[in-house]
């Protein structure tokens, strides 16, 4: 079972998420959207999305740390282990408390909106729960983590290096099965997000509009100023030639 579940699993959902975003991105660009409800509600909305969005960010940013840097580099780098983990565990449990609260008011909206619900999904529903499935077992890990203080379990010297062995083809089975039922229960869920995630709304989160930085300022008029504008302006015909008048009217010879 633990080859199965951490040897076997983590290359069906990598096959999921990698090949489900391309079938996604060739057969489906019309539906790579969010499907914006800001028309429909934008109170709830300016609160709960940048309390998810920004605390989901730093959540992935605090994953990415703890699962890719390894503990050697963080010692070479002089920072002590309690360090690493106090700052970890502090910031991580703000960071995960902002994204369940955010996730918290957007369902209610969701729910108290009736615009909004009716345009709510089976596939979204299905998303939402998995979501917050995961933000709540990640937050259990980091109160358990908390709770034990010294006697914690070092998450570094199991699923980290599990996690860095599958992208070498040679999954650590035996490091994660070591880890504590919490650990197991948050990579199943989390795993059970990325193989569903190019297939709902989430696949927005592989978008970003880089264009934007680089295309032009869009220069507005008010309608006043227009008239004005054309009031003093003589008018000329609309299809006058430009520098070809005089070439035009001149006396051609001919045969």
């Amino acid at each position: 079972m633990d080859v199965v579940l951490w040897g076997v699993l983590p290359y069906l959902t990598l096959a999921l998420l990698i090949g489900g975003t391309i079938w996604r991105y060739r057969f489906d660009k019309f539906g790579w959207t969010t499907r914006s409800s800001q028309l429909y509600e934008s109170r709830l909305l300016r609160i709960g999305s940048p309390l998810f969005h920004v605390g989901i960010l730093f959540v992935v940013v605090g994953h990415v740390g703890g699962l890719i840097v390894p503990e050697s580099l963080t010692d070479a780098l002089g920072i002590s282990e309690n360090l690493y983990h106090f700052n970890a565990l502090f910031f991580g449990s703000i960071a995960g408390f902002c994204t369940l609260a955010g996730i918290a008011i957007l369902i209610y909206r969701r729910r108290r909106t009736g615009p909004v619900f009716m345009a709510t999904t089976k596939n979204d529903k299905l998303m939402y729960v998995i979501l917050v499935a995961a933000i709540v077992l990640g937050l259990w890990t980091t109160v358990v983590s908390i709770g034990a203080g010294h006697a914690a379990h070092n998450y570094r010297e199991s699923v980290s290096p599990w996690f860095r062995s599958i992208f070498w083809l040679h999954p650590d089975v035996e490091s994660m099965a070591a880890a504590p039922i919490q650990f197991h229960i948050h990579t199943l869920v989390g795993m059970v997000l990325f193989a569903i995630w190019p297939f709902t709304r989430l696949v927005h989160a592989f978008t970003a509009p880089l264009h934007y930085l680089f295309r032009p300022y869009i220069v507005y008029r008010s309608r006043d100023e227009v008239a004005g504008s054309a009031a003093t302006r003589a008018s000329r015909p609309g299809w006058a030639p430009v520098g070809t008048a005089d070439r035009d009217h001149q006396p051609r010879e001919g045969r």
